[in-house]
């Protein structure tokens, strides 16, 4: 057997003895997975992308399940400022650089205030998820956000399958 093979297989058999599966180290378009501190969390996500779904986000929503989120994509890295006209429920927004490495955490923004909330001035994703999560979780900036939107320059880019 070719020495090339013998590390696939060995890591292939590891896999199969954790009880890890192959496909679980690949991104999905409906999960964002954050990395920090030697912490790994997950959230299954919609994805708003495009000017429409961005200007609608969560807004009159009564509830959002705990490990949910949104997960606003932009075209390019830009000054961005949210708020929560329409929005029922608290939420924490988590602002990403275009690497997928957070540069700002606002935790608990008001439901149904107008106030602007600044993310930065190179803002290239924002996730949102239930107001009051981020904090217990140990969310905060310099953590790293896997998914595909970042691309392959990404700090923890997808794997390849």
């Amino acid at each position: 057997m070719p020495d090339i093979t013998r590390p696939f297989l060995w890591a292939l058999g590891l896999s199969l003895l954790t009880g890890a599966a192959v496909a679980e180290t690949a991104c999905r378009a409906d999960e964002v997975i954050i990395t920090g501190d030697g912490q790994e969390t997950r959230f299954s996500v919609e994805i708003a992308d495009d000017a429409g779904e961005r200007s609608l986000g969560l807004m009159h929503r009564e509830e959002m399940a705990r490990g949910h989120g949104m997960l606003f994509l932009y075209e390019e890295p830009q000054p961005v400022a949210f708020w929560m006209a329409n929005t029922l429920i608290p939420l924490d927004m988590i602002f990403v650089d275009h690497r997928g490495v957070v540069v700002k955490v606002h935790e608990n923004a008001v439901p149904l205030d107008r106030t602007p909330i600044p993310g930065g001035d190179s803002i290239f994703a924002v996730l949102e998820i239930n107001g009051g999560l981020a904090k217990p979780l140990g969310i905060g900036p310099g953590d790293v956000l896997r998914h595909p939107g970042f691309g392959s320059d990404a700090a923890d880019p997808c794997s390849v399958e």
